[in-house]
């Protein structure tokens, strides 16, 4: 998680996603983010995460992200 973390303070670094939970509905991150996020996230886990996982409760918060990455990997 702590790596995935790092990935999301890269490209968005005026956020605290270690307790942000809203990050889609209080728009802390938009469309453009998601993509930059998706591609590191997808690279660095050897993962594919696919349109249909990009949905807003996938990116709400980085826990939630942690726990699609957890199941995608638990799937290869």
């Amino acid at each position: 998680m702590d790596e995935l973390i790092r990935i999301m303070s890269e490209i968005k670094p005026d956020v605290d996603f270690e307790t942000a939970t809203t990050l889609i509905d209080d728009d802390m991150i938009d469309s453009l983010d998601i993509i930059a996020i998706v591609s590191e996230v997808n690279d660095t886990f050897d993962i594919e995460i696919d349109v249909n996982d990009l949905m807003p409760e996938n990116f709400n918060s980085a826990e939630a992200l942690w726990e699609l990455v957890e199941k995608l990997r638990d799937e290869n």
